[in-house]
């Protein structure tokens, strides 16, 4: 078992403080529930805190692929000062967004560990953060005919999948813009584990 570094009691005073005069002076018509996971080694992500929103302006966090629902996600994790590698100890949820696109995720590893077994050649996926590129590398772990690396840095950072013995490639320049390929889109998500407890929903 993974174990948990955050909790509703630990840090819920802090998102709340930061959440609600944030959707308020926003104007968003939402509510959301705050929720302790319950942690586990077998899921493709294990947050140690759910924010589910609901509402009636739920659809405007979830347009354009969730970009401000991600966005309101991001910058409360930089509001808690949270390292990088504790971002996927927080996760921003609505409508069970973060569970379609783990499967989406999961499914486009898939399709691209086939493509290369067929063609012998190197995929490259869109950049995507930290926390997408984990669920590529967990779900191709059990292809012994490719492996997976990330490659770049910073917005830039890419997941290529190569043939197992095909040697990888050198690290592009930092300013370097990230090759484009044409696989699937790729987008952020998670996927929302087991709830062990819950704050009262808020509304603004």
């Amino acid at each position: 078992m993974t174990e948990r570094k955050y909790s509703v009691a630990s840090i819920g005073d802090r998102i709340d403080g930061f959440l609600q005069p944030t959707l308020h002076n926003g104007g968003f018509n939402v509510k959301y529930e705050m929720q302790d996971s319950q942690a586990s080694d077998q899921d493709f992500e294990t947050p140690d805190v759910m924010v589910k929103f609901s509402g009636a302006d739920v659809d405007l966090l979830l347009s354009n692929r969730a970009e401000l629902l991600l966005a309101l996600e991001h910058v409360t994790m930089e509001m808690l000062r949270m390292p990088s590698e504790d971002h996927s100890r927080i996760s921003f949820d609505a409508n069970d967004y973060r569970l379609l696109r783990i499967e989406e995720l999961r499914l486009s590893a898939v399709t691209a560990a086939e493509k290369v077994k067929r063609t012998g050649m190197l995929f490259r996926f869109n950049p995507m953060n930290s926390r997408e590129r984990r669920v590529i590398h967990l779900a191709l772990r059990g292809e012994p005919a490719v492996r997976s690396e990330s490659i770049g840095s910073g917005p830039a950072r890419q997941v290529v999948v190569y043939p197992a013995g095909m040697a990888s490639l050198p690290e592009p320049p930092r300013d370097a813009a990230p090759p484009h390929h044409s696989g699937p889109p790729h987008d952020r998500g998670s996927r929302p584990p087991r709830d062990r407890g819950s704050r009262p929903a808020r509304r603004f």
